[in-house]
């Protein structure tokens, strides 16, 4: 008996320190992304862009994109999904008029230096979403890809409200 005590001891703290460092990492890859969380936009001539981003629960952020022109005219809506699926991170666009309406997915490929890259190779354009925070304030999102065959970027830098 004196063997078994250790033995169930050492196995039960194994156990435990364990379940404790897997509930504590489960979406790491999400959470270095939580400082999107809020509401952020830009003015231009050309017109208001505004995305709004919320914590939905541990694994998942919503978010809305908006651009308006002439202050009325809402040209372009997007609801977005950033979630986390066991070890990937997935981006999911929805917008309306686009897709059939359906989603798209774009897989994290890379992060590093506040950068975040999302791809998906098969999809018409964009192929590649890329969010990067330039500080606490300010953030780039650039879209990426070959549209009608040539090669093409957009970027929007965007302010915290």
């Amino acid at each position: 008996m004196k063997v078994i005590k250790p033995f169930l001891l050492i196995a039960s703290l194994t156990l435990l320190v364990s379940c404790q460092n897997k509930s504590e990492k489960q979406f790491e890859k999400l959470e270095k992304m939580n400082w999107l969380v809020g509401q952020w936009e830009n003015t231009t001539p050309e017109g208001y862009l505004t995305e709004t981003w919320t914590k939905t629960n541990d694994s998942t952020f919503s978010g809305q994109t908006y651009f308006i022109i002439n202050k009325k005219d809402t040209v372009h809506n997007e609801s977005i999904v950033l979630t986390q699926v066991g070890d990937d991170l997935i981006y999911r666009p929805t917008v309306k008029g686009q897709n059939n309406d359906e989603s798209v997915d774009f897989k994290l490929t890379s992060e590093a230096e506040n950068t975040f890259s999302f791809e998906n190779p098969k999809h018409d354009y964009p192929q590649k979403i890329v969010y990067k925070k330039v500080n606490e304030k300010s953030l780039v999102a650039t879209i990426s890809g070959k549209q009608q065959g040539k090669p093409s970027t957009e970027s929007y830098p965007m302010q915290k409200k």
